[in-house]
């Protein structure tokens, strides 16, 4: 019993340090340039928050409230099975006559991350990510979108002097008119990110999550800013705010996350 106790006594501590020993989370919110990371082999990480949108656009004002998630598993060392949702949603929209709300559940994405390459400050060598995703018909009829929409994406960070940071993302995204028609549209946003203090990050960054012609949908760009804080190696909070810069675009878009790492 007593052998039996240190063997296991022993392998505790060695979890433990290994443990002491892991690099800090990486998540990929808040922003649409994503971490060029995956969580690594058996570990698992997950982020949420909660997200506002206000607008006001053909006499129409609109306040939706949502609760964006993010599982993330790695299942290889390079590799990460995703899945993605914007949770469960409150609308409430207002006109001349009168106001309509619905309430209920976004749609689901399933995915995957493969981590190309570590990026290399000395050698400007920018960490490379492709995302392949799905977003599925599976959420509430008042938020469900047509279909399974697949995208694919790269995502490239650079390691900058003093601790700065720079991102870009770009892909391509399949989706249907209300027609049935289906079409593909682009993605594309960059940003750049920056030290506050020990722990706390900044960033700014230029996004555009829907690019097509008007007929499908039109563009979608917004501009924003935000802040990271790596409470521990496990654990980070965020908060940021968005302004639509195009009519597609809510006026308005704040969040706060948590992320964390298993």
């Amino acid at each position: 019993m007593t052998k039996t106790l240190v063997i296991v006594a022993a392998l505790l501590t060695a979890a433990g340090s290994a443990r002491a020993a892991d690099e800090a989370i990486e998540p990929d919110q808040p922003g649409i340039v994503e971490s060029s990371s995956t969580v690594g082999k058996g570990r698992a990480m997950l982020e949420t928050g909660l997200g506002y949108q206000r607008d006001n656009s053909d006499g129409v004002r609109s306040r939706l409230w949502s609760t964006p998630t993010l599982l993330r598993f790695g299942f290889a060392e390079d590799w990460e099975f995703r899945v993605e949702t914007d949770g469960y949603q409150r609308l409430r929209a207002s006109d001349g006559g009168g106001t309509a709300k619905a309430r209920g559940w976004a749609d689901t994405a399933l995915g995957v991350k493969w981590h190309v390459q570590d990026g290399d400050g000395e050698r400007n060598k920018p960490g490379l990510a492709w995302l392949l995703n799905v977003d599925m018909d599976s959420g509430s009829s008042a938020f469900r979108g047509q279909g399974l929409r697949p995208s694919l994406r790269l995502t490239a960070e650079w390691d900058l002097p003093r601790d700065w940071s720079a991102g870009v993302i770009g892909g391509l995204y399949r989706d249907s008119r209300d027609d049935g028609r289906h079409f593909v549209g682009g993605i594309l946003g960059a940003s750049l990110g920056w030290p506050i203090a020990e722990s706390w990050k900044g960033y700014v960054e230029v996004a555009g999550d829907q690019l097509a012609s008007n007929r499908n949908g039109g563009r979608s760009i917004s501009a924003g800013t935000g802040v990271t804080w790596l409470v521990d190696r496990r654990l980070q909070l965020d908060a940021s705010i968005n302004r639509g810069l195009t009519k597609q675009t809510a006026d308005w878009v704040l969040g706060v996350g948590v992320s964390v790492g298993f």
